[in-house]
């Protein structure tokens, strides 16, 4: 019979309830246990897909296809499982099953309420995935924040669930924050406080909260927190800032959270084996050098629009024993400032991350062709992929009308065009070519160095692709596609042999990278980064 843990947040949004919650279930891995984790979206969308990550932050891809919430993406990272799509649970989903069931007649004739078909229907969802495969912890992440009108259902689903469950197969931890008033200097219990009184308003009494905040809470402020929302003393648990956010099971265990779990759960606490996670966050932590890369995007004014790549790029500079310093440069800036493409030099590499849509395009277009001129090592994903085959062919095959037909329908030179099997797709959502696929690489090829084996596993989401008809011409100008999938009707990968190193995937490969094993072409992509900065070093000491 599995345990449940359920996370909810207070105070205000972007705590790091997903953090916070796949650190938890992190030590209990680590601690010998069975565990997953699923993320609760109260949001009416039926997946992530539509959404725009300025909004909403980076749209997560399972192996399975699912569009998912980012926080997804970090379940997987911390535990290194594969999550699927229905480990993301969205108000979308619910209501829309409930309603289908209406219209069939399933509920027979009874007026169809919020309780109990709505709060029956997540239920029904949380222990499917429980049931699923033998698991000792089911971690559930309720999204949002207490009192949040859309989250209430969920809320209530997850009350009915400890009557039913029972005190010790289930526990509800609360994420809240203790900012410091910069003029007093003092850490604030007030917001916790509040933030609870609501959750026990609607029937919720919280076992353990975890306080984000700048530093440690004093002595002073456990106490006060403790007294005054009824928690166990040793249930009020420190969460403050760090470097990444890899340390956080380090710090929740020195704060007593897995004993504290395993005695309101009545679990045998067992001994943690941190054995290759410390030495990753150590290798990370006490790096040396660094190296700067720029990311050439349009969703740059939010960080957590490219989460993963972020994560993927520590996970291989860790690998190296460097530190990486990310610049965010906006595609639209360089469109209306060409002048700025010159600051590009400075880096010792170029991504240019996925995205849809025109706005910001010709930027980074103007970057791919720059990293290949100025042979700066590059690395394209995705639309990455596409605009460094647009690049190239108008700046090396003159083709100087070449385009995307996402962008120009009536370009005379559709080097990247739209999937086939995508003109006739009338709905937006879960509609793209999604999740894993098989990739053949060629030998002798660089990509086939780089990842050591002729067959490899992606994760994709995308609706156009390069077109085969140009693939000659592209490669006679020395620019090879290395991988393929689907019997050959889709390029995955592209590479310039004459250059240090310019890569481009069609597939995202920032989605399936660990800490313990980093992604390789993120590898090699440090790597090539690392030589160029000591090249610079070298240069600069013979001037």
């Amino acid at each position: 019979m599995p345990k449940y843990i359920f996370v909810t947040g207070g105070v205000m949004s972007g705590l790091g309830k997903g953090v916070t919650t796949a650190s938890l279930a992190k030590l209990l891995q680590l601690a010998g246990f069975k565990v997953t984790c699923i993320k609760i979206d109260p949001y009416l969308n039926v997946d992530a897909g539509t959404m725009n990550p300025l909004i909403h932050g980076e749209v997560f891809v399972t192996d399975d296809g699912g569009e998912t919430d980012m926080d997804i993406g970090t379940y997987e990272r911390f535990l290194g499982q594969n999550l699927t799509a229905e480990h993301n649970i969205t108000a979308g989903q619910v209501y829309k099953r409930v309603i289908e069931e209406e219209r069939k007649g399933t509920y027979l004739g009874r007026c169809v309420q919020i309780i109990p078909h709505v709060t029956d229907e997540i239920k029904r969802r949380i222990r499917a995935i429980a049931q699923k495969s033998p698991i000792d912890v089911v971690l559930v992440e309720c999204g949002g924040t207490v009192g949040d009108i859309e989250g209430l259902p969920f809320l209530e689903a997850l009350r009915q669930m400890r009557l039913e469950e029972g005190i010790f197969n289930t526990l509800f931890v609360h994420v809240t924050l203790a900012p410091i008033v910069e003029p007093v200097g003092e850490q604030k219990t007030k917001p916790t406080q509040h933030s609870v009184q609501e959750l026990r308003r609607i029937g919720i009494h919280p076992d353990m909260i975890i306080v984000r905040c700048k530093e440690y809470l004093s002595e002073e402020s456990k106490r006060k927190i403790s007294l005054f929302t009824s928690v166990d003393y040793d249930g009020v648990i420190s969460n403050p800032d760090v470097q990444i956010v890899y340390e956080v099971p380090q710090i929740l265990e020195k704060e007593g959270a897995l004993s504290y779990i395993c005695k309101k759960l009545q679990l045998n606490f067992k001994e943690i084996k941190w054995d290759s996670w410390i030495k990753f966050v150590n290798s990370f932590l006490n790096a040396k050098d660094e190296v700067r890369i720029a990311i050439v995007g349009k969703y740059v004014s939010l960080v957590d629009s490219y989460v993963s790549i972020n994560h993927a790029l520590i996970h291989a500079a860790a690998a190296q024993g460097v530190k990486i310093r990310s610049k965010w440069i906006d595609a639209e800036e360089l469109e209306q400032k060409p002048e700025l493409l010159s600051m590009l030099k400075d880096f010792h590499g170029i991504l240019v991350p996925g995205g849809f849509g025109k706005r910001g395009i010709e930027g980074k277009i103007m970057a791919a062709n720059y990293a290949n001129m100025q042979k700066i090592p590059y690395l394209g994903l995705c639309l990455g992929f596409q605009l460094a085959v647009i690049a190239f062919a108008r700046h090396v095959l003159n083709l100087r009308e070449a385009n995307s037909t996402e962008f120009d329908p009536f370009t005379p030179h559709p080097v990247i065009d739209l999937l086939p099997e995508q003109r006739y797709v009338k709905e937006m959502g879960a509609t793209m070519r999604l999740g894993g696929h098989e990739i053949v690489i060629k030998e002798g090829t660089n990509a086939f160095k780089i990842y050591g084996k002729k067959i490899i596993k992606e994760r994709h989401r995308h609706r156009y692709e390069l077109n085969q008809a140009y693939l000659k011409d592209f490669e006679n100008a020395g620019m090879i596609f290395s991988a393929f999938s689907d019997e050959g009707k889709r390029a995955e990968i592209l590479e310039i042999p004459n250059h240090p190193f310019y890569f481009a995937t069609q597939y995202h490969p920032e989605f399936i990278s660990r800490p313990d094993a980093p992604e390789p072409i993120f590898v090699k992509f440090i790597e090539a980064t690392m030589q160029r900065k000591l090249s610079i070093q070298q240069s600069v000491v013979l001037i």
